[in-house]
């Protein structure tokens, strides 16, 4: 099994419906090729890890590469690993800004990523909802 984080920047800060109906393509399709992952979005910046087969992890990334909707992908994180992170999750979702809820991101990230065991994978959440809480 693969995990594999990236950054991008979108060409544009997506709205409310855009990043619904990103959201809703991307957990069908994980679901289907048995991704799980984290999703991350901080104004124009994203920051997402995908886990499970190594073959519809690169797959995705590829895809993902070749989305117009953003630019500058940097992989920051690409190893096998014996286990899932975000087993449950097909996608899960926090973002910054307008658009969050009353915890800050750094917060709501936190919570979520208090329990993965990897310390790099964690840091790279934390740091990223710090940075970019505001935006």
């Amino acid at each position: 099994m693969k995990r594999l984080l990236y950054i991008s920047t979108a060409r544009s800060i997506l709205d409310a419906s855009e990043l619904e109906e990103l959201l809703s393509k991307s957990r069908a399709a994980n679901a289907k090729a048995d991704l799980t992952g984290l999703l991350v979005v901080g104004g124009r910046r994203f920051l997402q890890v995908l886990e499970g087969p190594d073959q519809a992890v690169i797959q995705t990334y590829e895809r993902i590469k070749h989305d117009p909707r953003h630019f500058a992908l940097v992989k920051l994180h690409d190893k096998a690993v014996e286990e899932r992170a975000f087993g449950s999750w097909s996608m899960g979702y926090e973002q910054g800004g307008e658009a969050a809820a009353s915890a800050s991101l750094a917060d709501q990230v936190n919570a979520i990523v208090a329990s993965i065991a990897d310390p790099t994978l964690r840091a790279y959440f934390t740091g990223f909802a710090e940075t970019h809480a505001g935006t």
